[in-house]
């Protein structure tokens, strides 16, 4: 393989148009995102309440054959991110990808990384390409909030348990005779950290007063994602999304909580989580979404081999962890200036950014965090700051807040904006970051492919 990057090499330099040098190095392969789609992301509870997740993934999968022309058989593998599981379907990437017509021959598995599930899904595709087991790999992920698992309580579960294996009448009614009525209430599952029991965005208004994100700062980038999203959907630029005929009911075709507000309607709102003084709102967090999302990703050789002509390069990534307590939604902060390193850039040949909107504090308070020096040398390690990335440059087409989120699915969307940002804005470089539940967090690098 050595000798085909090095050529690679010595041709990609000459096709670059800009001046900045491209990430390809001699003796490492090339991997490239050939394309990326999506299902439209939807309130949880609208039209694809009576549907399972697999039912959406498998959408979503279809969807990315049917613009790719990619033969059924001619994937090596597929990875699914997901954060809370159908019991039914655990394996939901098996499930959806022998739904959606695959050969049942390509292995499939799901991975679970909170809000970053289909970024590992999309890095670990990258891994298998780079260690050569693999040509072509579809990551994706899928969220299904319209139907979470609901549980008995502990001792229901235990009686329910014992009833199963219980072998004489006797023994039966003496184990009913014990079920009181506090054993059936049930258990719901809650965004909340295991580790601190604290909802997430409890922790977001926590990090946006210890950052000093003031409620109107917070409701003036909601009013900017939304704005965004309603123009970019309105100019066509959201070009992942498929259409998807929701079975029994209507064709969907774009996503539903795009909502542009005023200033006036936002500052209504009372606070969500930490009462009455709060500054996180149901208006200025990202809502609970149900969605899908798939890639096909290859290596370079590959790709051009089966005649096609990839959207971007996927380069360098990190994974950072910290704090799950007070530095919970800190993952853009510290993944951006690991990865910029990585790759040898700083933060002004970055033309396109991509940032996970979890809670607008949250956006606020990362970027506080990297314009501040205090926070470089005391965290960071650094001598000064990150810096801040340009609002120009930052989220241009809308992002979690107005698009949505479904937790397993928001990384493909992210890296695929981000490839079609860069071919649009005619830019070289992008960079993708996200935080997630326990402390974590994901930041990628991403190049344009030549045109």
């Amino acid at each position: 393989m050595a000798h085909f990057s090095l050529k690679m090499f010595s041709e990609t330099r000459f096709v670059q148009t800009k001046s900045k040098k491209t990430l390809a190095r001699p003796g490492v392969k090339n991997i490239v995102l050939v394309e990326g789609v999506r299902t439209p992301f939807l309130l949880s509870g609208t039209t694809y309440a009576d549907l399972m997740p697999h039912d959406l993934a498998r959408a979503a999968l279809q969807g990315l054959l049917h613009r790719t022309g990619l033969p059924k058989d001619a994937v090596d593998y597929i990875i699914y991110g997901t954060v809370i599981q159908e019991v039914k379907t655990s394996n939901v990437a098996r499930e959806a990808a022998l739904g959606a017509g695959f050969s049942d021959k390509i292995p499939a598995h799901t991975v679970t990384m909170a809000c970053i599930s289909s970024n590992q899904a999309m890095t670990s595709a990258v891994g298998l390409i780079a260690a050569g087991q693999c040509d072509s790999v579809v990551a994706g992920g899928v969220e299904f909030m319209s139907d979470v698992p609901i549980r008995h309580s502990r001792k229901m579960r235990k009686t329910m348990l014992s009833l199963n294996r219980a072998k004489t009448l006797g023994q039966r009614l003496s184990l009913i005779g014990s079920i009181r009525l506090a054993h059936l209430s049930p258990e719901l599952p809650a965004v909340a950290e295991f580790s601190t029991a604290e909802t997430m965005g409890h922790s977001a208004d926590r990090l946006a007063a210890a950052f000093g994100v003031s409620r109107i700062e917070q409701d003036e980038f909601a009013v900017r994602s939304h704005t965004l999203a309603k123009q970019a959907q309105d100019a066509g630029l959201l070009q992942d999304v498929i259409s998807f005929k929701v079975p029994g009911r209507d064709i969907v075709s774009k996503d539903n909580g795009i909502r542009p507000s005023s200033m006036e309607q936002m500052g209504k709102l009372k606070p969500a989580f930490v009462k009455p003084h709060g500054t996180v709102t149901a208006a200025n967090s990202s809502f609970l979404t149900d969605g899908a999302s798939a890639a096909l990703i290859m290596s370079e050789e590959k790709a051009l081999a089966m005649g096609y002509k990839p959207k971007a390069y996927l380069r360098d990534f990190v994974y950072v962890s910290q704090d799950p307590k007070d530095q919970l939604l800190l993952g853009p902060t510290y993944g951006t200036p690991k990865v910029l390193e990585r790759a040898g850039l700083t933060m002004s040949d970055i033309d396109v950014f991509e940032f996970h909107e979890a809670f607008a504090g949250q956006i606020m308070a990362n970027m506080k965090a990297l314009d501040s020096d205090w926070f470089g040398q005391t965290y960071l390690g650094r001598k000064s700051k990150v810096g801040a990335p340009p609002m120009e440059k930052f989220n241009l087409w809308g992002g979690s807040l107005s698009l949505g989120h479904p937790f397993g699915a928001t990384g493909c969307r992210l890296v695929t904006t981000v490839a079609h940002r860069l071919q649009k804005e005619g830019g070289q470089y992008g960079l993708v970051a996200a935080c997630a539940a326990g402390g974590q967090g994901h930041a990628m690098v991403i190049e344009a492919y030549p045109q």
